[in-house]
């Protein structure tokens, strides 16, 4: 892996798309943990969501196992020159962006300026994941289970709102379970008021209140796309609706340092360490639950326009009813602690064929001509058999 250097500003055209076969340059664009100095005022998890230098290494030897050159490439000011200079035939995004509203959404749109192919969601949903008070009026729109919420941009906007307590605080366009910790869980308007004061002004943006679901929580990760999965690099791993589901996580937070709230304290352990969650793979549900929650996973990813990868998070009421809490269309990948590569890891599948399967799922996307695999026993990994094809989708409850 080579890491790309800024020299000087180029006038260059945009790179045309090229439809090469592979093997691939690729750009693996990404925000690094340990470069960014954050000043006095930022909150403690300030760049949380960024990415270890371990984790940037891991996906360059993936790609690189699978015939293709890689270079890393700073997502920041310095991104455009690079685009320019090293001209990729298809970028691997797992950019979170610097600053703003919408800042998962700047790489990619920078590579659509370009016509750049890459993986990963496209500009509006990447916007929009980010942001979960627009995400759950979405789903709400559609008729999606969401606890009922609302944003508060100041303490004299602090009211109930018709809501029900306890109630969960959070900021709006954070991940990584920034600004959560059992502080987060509020009982009354004063809590309620304390708590939003605080995420205002340590977040400078408005916090989002819902109402607390008290029940297990999950996370359901998948990759694909809509769509018949026949031209796929590995075709048998996906339904007839061109959707592969990982074995369902369960998040046992009440183990953990922060318990029933896994936020940026409890994730920030390692796996088995004490103060960690539990991370159970595959859950033991019953078999209606776990078809419900991929129902309400491919539903949730559909209705925001969702590409190749997510991960969803959900959580049951006080009924035993799922509800959906949020989506992660820029999932993590480092491979030992990332709640998509443990259950990856769940299923048996490697993570060079996580990695290049989602890489090749952008590429199909985009038209770029690549050979698909023939399923043999050799290309086998422990769960993911061929998927049946029958006149019903494998792994989806009926409407």
């Amino acid at each position: 892996m080579r890491t790309f250097e800024s020299t000087r500003a180029h006038n260059k055209k945009p790179p045309s798309p090229n439809r090469l076969r592979p093997p691939w340059r690729i750009a693996l664009v990404a925000n690094m943990r340990d470069e960014i100095e954050w000043g006095p005022d930022a909150p403690a998890d300030a760049g949380s969501e960024f990415d270890r230098r371990e984790t940037i290494e891991s996906l360059a030897g993936a790609l690189e196992a699978d015939g293709h050159w890689v270079t890393f490439c700073r997502a920041d000011q310095t991104l455009p020159e690079a685009m320019l200079n090293l001209r990729p035939h298809i970028v691997f995004n797992i950019a979170e962006g610097l600053g703003g509203d919408a800042r998962e959404a700047q790489a990619p749109a920078l590579f659509e300026l370009l016509s750049i192919p890459y993986t990963a969601s496209r500009v509006l949903a990447n916007a929009i994941s980010l942001d979960k008070t627009q995400t759950k009026r979405i789903w709400q729109q559609v008729g999606l289970p969401t606890p009922r919420f609302a944003e508060v941009h100041s303490v004299g906007e602090v009211d109930d709102r018709g809501l029900t307590y306890p109630l969960f605080v959070k900021p709006v366009r954070e991940g990584t379970g920034m600004g959560i910790d059992q502080g987060a869980i509020v009982h009354d308007v004063r809590q309620l008021a304390d708590r939003v004061a605080w995420m205002v002004e340590a977040y400078k943006q408005p916090a989002l209140v819902e109402e607390y679901l008290p029940g297990r929580e999950f996370t359901v990760g998948f990759i694909g796309n809509p769509g018949f999965p026949a031209r796929r690099r590995r075709s048998w791993l996906y339904d007839n609706d061109g959707y592969h589901y990982f074995p369902i996580l369960e998040i046992d937070s009440g183990v953990s340092v922060s318990p029933g709230v896994y936020g940026h304290d409890a994730k920030s352990y390692d796996i088995g360490a004490t103060g960690a969650p539990g991370y159970i793979c595959p859950t033991d549900i019953p078999d209606s639950l776990r078809l419900r929650l991929i129902e309400l996973t491919r539903k949730a990813a559909e209705a925001i326009g969702a590409c190749d990868v997510s991960r969803v998070d959900l959580r049951l009421d006080a009924r035993g009813e799922p509800s959906l809490i949020e989506i992660n269309t820029l999932p993590g990948f480092n491979p030992a602690v990332s709640d998509l590569c443990i259950v990856a890891a769940a299923e048996g599948m490697p993570y060079q064929d996580l990695i290049t399967e989602i890489l090749y799922l952008a590429a199909e996307r985009n038209a770029l001509p690549f050979d698909s695999l023939v399923y043999t026993e050799s290309r086998r990994h422990a769960l993911a058999q061929p998927v049946p094809r029958g006149p019903v989708s494998w792994g989806l409850a009926e409407d």
